[in-house]
């Protein structure tokens, strides 16, 4: 099921995605003067678990536009994105260059990495907004960050609040239409097709989905061997009694775990 989300994302990533992103920040030379100036707020929820970026090696897993690793190169350290979209990849590698920083950029699935170990071991393994919705196994994608973790390494995630999906996502808060175990594969709209015009947006493919719980998600990732150290709720700015997004950090393990269910 894994390979007919995959392909099934691909291909609407790859429909007039970089177009969006014209659309939404401008050309790549735009985009690289704003964050010259402004590249520390776009890294404002993770600085502080980062330190000095400075000459730490770090990928960012589904990338996308590059907006996040662009801004940590900017501050110095040595940045990989891995994503499966060849428009996002593009756009990102102007945006790099036109910033005057230097950017490597794989696009693949990262679940397949052509030869994973050549790319060695990171610092930060750092996946942020809208990604864990892609995957039908948290086990095999966490098992990716695990693997690319180096000794001491960290790992950052961020993602929207699985809670804020099921309840703030609906009309009526009294009585809230969502689902939060809802386990199902579903059909949705790509994330940028709101940034495009009406006309445009009925060429574009659905992308394939499947929600996840925070016991799921905490769950495997300590079930990979990384430490929790930290998860950071961020209140909703419309609705501030309920939760947006979340901020989770661990660190690679060294020691072997013994199975949870012998």
């Amino acid at each position: 099921m894994q390979e007919e989300l995959a392909k099934a994302n691909k291909a609407a990533w790859e429909t007039k995605a970089y177009q969006a992103w014209t659309q939404y920040f401008g050309a790549p030379e735009e985009l690289a003067a704003e964050l010259k100036r402004e590249h520390k707020h776009h890294l404002r929820y993770w600085l502080k678990y980062i330190g000095d970026p400075a000459s730490k090696r770090m990928v960012n897993l589904l990338g996308s536009h590059g907006r996040k690793a662009i801004s940590l190169a900017l501050l110095g350290a040595d940045v990989t994105v891995v994503d499966i979209s060849e428009e996002n990849r593009l756009y990102a590698m102007q945006t790099a260059a036109a910033a005057g920083v230097k950017l490597d950029y794989i696009c693949s699935d990262v679940l397949n990495i052509p030869d994973e170990e050549s790319l060695g071991e990171f610092d930060i393994v750092l996946m942020e907004f809208g990604i864990l919705h892609y995957f039908t196994d948290l086990n095999s994608i966490f098992s990716v960050v695990r693997r690319r973790l180096g000794r001491n390494g960290r790992f950052i995630l961020t993602d929207f609040h699985p809670f804020a999906r099921a309840w703030m996502n609906t009309n009526n808060l009294k009585h809230p239409t969502g689902h939060y175990f809802d386990d199902r594969i579903k059909e949705g709209e790509v994330a940028f097709a709101k940034l495009l015009p009406e006309e445009d947006r009925s060429e574009l493919g659905k992308v394939l989905v499947r929600g996840w719980t925070v016991g799921e998600i905490i769950t495997a990732i300590g079930a990979a061997g990384l430490f929790i150290r930290a998860f950071e709720e961020i209140p909703s700015p419309t609705d501030a009694r309920f939760p947006e997004f979340y901020t989770l950090i661990a660190d690679r393990m060294d020691i072997a775990l013994p199975p949870l269910h012998p």
